[in-house]
């Protein structure tokens, strides 16, 4: 189980991380862009817009922290539950902000949004936590939030892009 606090075993993954989050990042910039007028007439949008970079920023930033050579394991812990915390307070935020009040969200939509926001980005902070400790999961923590971080990214876009449209 020492793979779980060993970055330098996680190069690859962490690698390709960096790399899909980027592209989705640019592709989801694509997908605002195209629908903006229609997005800022709406407080959701303008949030969910926001989560779901904040979701790929996640993603991207973590790996590139854990690219970083002979970064000490206690260290990056701290980095990555510093971002993590950073970045799931805010997420947190824009996921209320995109389902409060919305009109066009049931309660399922919202139970079911809320539920993903929080273990995509919530994984990063316990992953942290669990490196500066040296047990409980380590960098596994990280590869779920990654995973369901571009889940709720792409799910996001789908809204933003053609539900949108609707």
């Amino acid at each position: 189980m020492q793979t779980a606090y060993t970055p330098a075993s996680w190069s690859t993954f962490f690698s390709a991380q960096v790399s899909a989050s980027a592209a989705l990042a640019g592709l989801e910039f694509v997908a605002i862009s195209i629908n903006l007028a229609k997005i800022v007439k709406q407080r959701q949008l303008v949030a969910r817009a926001g989560k779901s970079l904040l979701g790929l920023m996640v993603v991207l930033l973590a790996s590139a922290l854990c690219l970083v050579p002979a970064l000490g394991r206690a260290w990056l812990g701290w980095e990555l539950a510093s971002l993590g915390t950073a970045i799931w307070l805010t997420t947190t935020w824009a996921q209320h902000r995109a389902s409060h009040k919305n009109p066009y969200a049931g309660r399922t939509s919202k139970v079911f949004f809320t539920l993903l926001t929080q273990v995509s980005v919530f994984p990063f902070v316990v992953g942290g936590v669990s490196l500066v400790y040296g047990r409980g999961g380590g960098l596994y923590w990280l590869a779920a939030g990654a995973i369901f971080s571009m889940i709720a990214a792409l799910l996001d876009a789908w809204v933003l892009l053609i539900e949108i449209q609707r």
